[in-house]
């Protein structure tokens, strides 16, 4: 799991829900619900955001099992948001998955090499997002 519950201002998201915390990065807010209504559903407590900066800090604030993070934001795009995230010793260890309406190879390797975990390609169906959230976030099935 995540190395985040080592660090004293970030205690593991699940011991507040139970099924763990995520963090929805995306500039778009119909996506922002999509992603909200589908993993409520599937028991995660989700918090928002509409750009990179504002996800940085809001990773900083407070403890996640994971993020979902878009690639093109304004302010701070997904792949600098994740370096970010990945060189900070508080947050490098929380999984992250980048939702892109990007579909090439090369596009989900830049991704990969900025630190993501997974790559998906909008849109994502709910089973999809669902399953890729519990996985990634280590979590099982209901």
């Amino acid at each position: 799991m995540s190395n985040a519950s080592s660090s004293p201002r970030h205690p593991q998201g699940d011991e507040v829900s139970g099924r763990g915390r995520i963090l929805v990065v995306d500039d778009g807010i119909t996506m922002r619900l999509y992603y909200r209504s589908v993993l409520e559903a599937a028991g995660f407590e989700v918090e928002e955001a509409t750009n990179g900066v504002e996800g940085y800090e809001k990773a900083l604030a407070s403890a996640f099992d994971l993020m979902i993070v878009d690639i093109n934001m304004p302010k701070m795009d997904g792949y600098a948001m994740l370096r970010a995230i990945r060189t900070d010793p508080a947050l490098c260890a929380v999984p992250a998955v980048t939702i892109s309406t990007e579909a090439s190879e090369r596009d989900a390797q830049q991704a990969l090499r900025a630190g993501a975990n997974f790559y998906l390609v909008k849109p994502v169906g709910s089973k999809e997002l669902t399953e890729v959230a519990l996985m990634v976030a280590g979590r099982s099935p209901r």
